[in-house]
């Protein structure tokens, strides 16, 4: 495929650039160099900057401590999960209802510090069920949690991220959680975090930026680009994670990013060289 980029002023006159985490600014414990000092360059330029990660498996206060430890400099406003998307849900659209949690020690604490009801798996009934990517998982979670939507529950999953990169190779996500969930009870769940709406309304929302003047920067076309291209924010692909140029050759056009470089070292160079 002949891919050549827009003229790079489109992405220069942006207020606000969001990155994806996993395969975009770092690869499990290894942080990228480069996105480092391109984030460094844009705070300089006066350009404002938004982590936001699918991974809900750790809370804000966790992405806060290892992008400090890997030199990103953050404030605690800038960091965003699709946890937390999938909490304001549930105050704003479902108070007071009880939730079953499939997720991480780290995640039952983000909503138990929000004040969101949850039951124990033991429970006879649940309003809500939520999965997420668990890295606790348990067949006895699984089985809870199936047991409980097929007793009523709605089913909200946190994202739909299949796999999840680290350096040594993709290990299964909260898709591949959710998919399991799906073929034992026949229920799909409602998505959060990239690419639905309810994420976009989040950042606008807490921002206070306009989706025009936004761009986001991922490795992934069915979560970080599609959240671009679904949502009128322009859309920059990475090859540093999941996605390769197979996979964009094989995506229809309306899927393809606006934008494509190798890693965000090419961008930094694109911007300030």
């Amino acid at each position: 495929m002949d891919f050549q980029n827009p003229d790079i002023s489109i992405l220069k006159n942006k207020d606000l650039f969001v990155f994806d985490m996993d395969g975009t600014i770092y690869l499990g414990e290894q942080v990228f160099p480069y996105a480092v000092r391109f984030i460094h360059n844009l705070r300089a330029a006066g350009k404002r900057v938004l982590f936001f990660t699918n991974n809900a498996s750790h809370s804000p206060l966790f992405y806060l401590s290892r992008l400090t430890r890997m030199g990103f400099d953050p404030r605690q406003s800038e960091i965003m999960t699709a946890g937390d998307v999938t909490a304001e849900f549930l105050i704003r659209h479902r108070p007071n209802q009880s939730v079953y949690l499939l997720g991480t020690e780290d995640l039952v604490q983000n909503f138990q510090s929000r004040g969101i009801p949850l039951v124990a798996g033991e429970s006879e009934r649940a309003d809500v069920v939520v999965t997420s990517f668990d890295t606790s998982l348990t067949y006895q979670k699984l089985s809870d949690a199936c047991r409980l939507i097929r007793g009523g529950a709605e089913y909200l999953c946190t994202h739909p991220d299949f796999n999840c990169p680290t350096e040594h190779g993709p290990i299964p996500d909260s898709g591949a959680i959710a998919a399991f969930v799906t073929a034992s009870t026949g229920v799909s769940p409602t998505y959060f975090g990239k690419p639905y709406r309810h994420t976009v309304e989040m950042i606008c929302e807490a921002t206070e930026v306009a989706k025009e003047k936004m761009c986001i920067f991922g490795d992934r076309l069915y979560t970080d680009i599609a959240v671009g291209k679904r949502h009128g924010i322009t859309a920059v692909l990475v090859y540093s994670g999941e996605t390769q140029p197979e996979d964009v050759e094989k995506a229809e056009e309306k899927d393809r990013p606006d934008f494509i470089f190798n890693s965000l070292d090419d961008v930094d160079q694109a911007f300030f060289a």
